[in-house]
Formats: structure tokens, sequence, C-alpha cells
């Protein structure tokens, strides 16, 4: 597959997954808002089986809104790496920060959105070149740091009530295990 392939396909899988994000808020508007309740209730063993879809959910068009283009950046730059490890990512992420955010958020919250998806994605790529020791990747990552990295800062404040800093958190800390557990190998040195 060439880099053209692989950016396209990379781009069609994000975009779609946008749209799917898009076309899920209109039917829970359509619905009267039903899909809302399959948000992560923290601590209730029957909201486990909600871990998985309050990552695709969210509370508004302005909610979706404020997460589809660090959704298509961020997840357009990790699925370039390879969609097999983008998926693999992206599930680690969604699951572990969906177990967090019902082990420690707020009793009688209710906490859904790709938020802490983006979070991931961001710590993912933010370590990445560093761990694969990849020049190309740590420039990735110092310029998604220098554009992304104060709103990122502010997402993790506990002081914020509106937002799931919780879930922020664990998924920026998700993204960096994923990083580690999902690296490809170090390019090897020429010697001399």
């Amino acid at each position: 597959m060439t880099r053209g392939d692989r950016a396209r396909t990379a781009a069609k899988v994000v975009v779609g997954w946008v749209a799917l994000l898009w076309l899920l808020e209109v039917v829970d508007v359509i619905s009267g808002h039903a899909l809302d309740g399959l948000g992560i209730t923290p601590r209730e063993p029957s909201e486990l089986i909600d871990i998985v879809p309050a990552a695709f959910l969210h509370f508004g068009f302005a909610h979706v809104a404020a997460n589809s283009v660090p959704l298509l950046v961020l997840g357009f730059l990790a699925a370039l790496g390879g969609l097999r490890r983008f998926a693999l990512v992206c599930a680690l992420i969604i699951v572990a920060d969906g177990l967090g955010v019902w082990l420690i958020s707020p009793a009688h919250s209710n906490t859904a959105g790709a938020s802490g998806l983006i979070f991931g994605l961001f710590g993912f790529l933010l370590v990445t070149g560093f761990v694969e020791r990849r020049p190309l990747g740590i420039l990735v990552g110092l310029l998604i740091a220098a554009v992304w990295g104060g709103s990122i800062l502010s997402g993790l404040a506990p002081t914020q009530t509106s937002v799931s800093w919780q879930g922020h958190l664990i998924g920026l800390v998700s993204g960096v295990v994923a990083a580690y557990l999902f690296r490809r190998p170090a390019i090897p040195t020429r010697g001399a």
C-alpha cells in the first residue's frame, strides 16, 4: 500500500467515525435524548455494558462539534500508522477510559463523549515517536503538543465541573500506555 493509499484509507475511516458520531446525535435528538442514558454512571454494575457505547455518544450537537475536529486530526494521524494498530489503540483507550470513569467519577454523574479517546490519541501521538525513536514521530508529537497542549492541560483540571476531567486524565494515560504496548520496532541506525 502506497503512502497515498494509506492516507486516503486513514481519512475515510476517521471521517466515517466522526460521521457516525453525528448520526448518533441526530438519532438521540429525534428519540428525545433516549441515547443519553447509555452514558457511564459510576460504580453501578449494570453500567459496565455502557463503557464502549458511551465513547460514541454526546450530550448535544455542541458537544459532538467540539470533539469532531480534534478527533479528525488526531485520529487521522494515528490511523496513518496502520488500521490494525489504530483499532487496537482506540479499543484500549476506549475500554480503559470507560472503566476508569466507571471507577473514579463522582457518584450520580453521567459521562459520555469522545473526549477520553481524543485525550488518549493525543497521549499516544505525543510519545510514540520517542518510544519508537522515529524522528518524524517525534516531530509530529511536538507539533501536536504545540497546537493542543494548552487545551489538553486545561481539560485535566479537577476544578472543571462541566467536563469529565477524570475521563480526560485516564484517556491521556491510556494513550501513553498504548504507545508502549503497540510500538513498532525502532528504526535501526547505521554504524560508521
